[in-house]
């Protein structure tokens, strides 16, 4: 049985390189510890374990035990180095007040929690050699390492948790799909050298997302009216799905209809209330390309309905709209 661990700190939102950690570990792992690695005080935040937590799962990331807290485990990191220096191999094991550093936690704990490989990040690569000695000096067998590349920015640096969707908190609040999120550290998978960050790639996975949910799962996500679905179905993100509903829903009245429009709006009267009733997205479409044959201005249209020159497309507007709602609306234009 492969056991593993995700160790991160608790400094808020994970970065996406640590999400990539996470998400490694959990396809590589057959059981999977979360350990938070809060042995630097000074780098803690408030509520960043939690922020951790809501991050993985809504990933999808489940664990088998945790979260176990290093700092819960201090007496037990002393008593399992007793027999070595403060100092080893020119690394401080513990802080004068006793407190253990990140080397003697992380070691003792994949020790007592029996951790047979340990998947994380390039940066690590160098501990490597350290804690396989600490593990012989404690007298126990190491276990496997791998460390995987690191996640930087477009310029080939470190990415700052300051750029744009550099945390998972920062994608979700922008309406990315969680399954677009984990559907591009999936193809990641365990890359060999550092990667540079693709937004880009993560918002064309946010669309392929959004097309595929069914219709009540898009309208739940997006909290929009389910008549409305077809209004937003070609949004890159939940965000905009929201943006292009609001829209329809709350019309601005501060554009004005040019008077050479009235024609076209009472054409279009005429021949919405001759489809009495609800209209589906093929029947919006035929009315319009009916209006456009007589030299219908669709633009105006847009902006009577809408009281905006932009914004979903026009016939799921139509459709999205019942007659009383039209007529209403049509009447405020003219």
């Amino acid at each position: 049985m492969r056991k593993v661990r995700f160790a991160p700190s608790p400094t808020g939102s994970l970065h996406v390189g640590n999400a990539l950690v996470a998400v490694a570990n959990h396809a590589f792992g057959d059981w999977l510890l979360l350990r938070i690695d809060d042995t630097d005080p000074a780098r803690a935040v408030p509520g960043g374990e939690e922020a951790i937590v809501a991050d993985l799962r809504w990933l999808g990331v489940e664990w088998d035990e945790g979260p176990a807290r290093a700092s819960d485990r201090a007496a037990r990191h002393r008593e399992a180095a007793e027999a070595l220096p403060q100092r080893f191999g020119g690394v401080m094991l513990w802080r004068d007040d006793g407190s253990p550093t990140y080397h003697l936690a992380s070691v003792v704990d994949d020790i007592d929690f029996g951790i047979t490989h340990v998947l994380r990040g390039n940066d690590h690569r160098p501990n490597e050699q350290l804690h396989r000695r600490l593990h012989e000096a404690l007298g126990t067998e190491p276990p496997q390492y791998f460390h995987i590349g690191l996640v930087l920015g477009t310029d080939g640096k470190k990415l700052s948790k300051r750029a744009a969707g550099a945390t998972i908190a920062s994608l979700r609040e922008g309406g990315i799909p969680a399954e677009a999120v984990r559907a591009y550290l999936d193809e990641l998978g365990l890359p060999r050298h550092d990667v540079r960050f693709d937004l880009p790639r993560i918002r064309r996975l946010s669309t392929e997302v959004i097309a595929a949910l069914p219709d009540e799962e898009l309208a739940r996500r997006a909290d929009v009216p389910l008549e409305l679905v077809p209004a937003v179905r070609g949004a890159r993100d939940l965000s905009e799905a929201r943006e292009a509903a609001a829209v329809i829903l709350e019309p601005r009245s501060d554009v004005a209809v040019d008077e050479g429009a009235r024609p076209t709006l009472e054409r279009f009267r005429e021949l919405r209330e001759r489809m009495n009733g609800g209209l589906d997205h093929d029947s919006a479409k035929a009315l319009l390309r009916e209006l456009k044959a007589v030299g219908g201005d669709l633009r105006a249209l847009r902006v009577a309905l809408t009281g905006r020159e932009r914004g979903p497309e026009l016939a799921a507007i139509v459709a999205a709209l019942d007659l009383d709602e039209t007529s209403r609306r049509l009447d405020a234009a003219v």
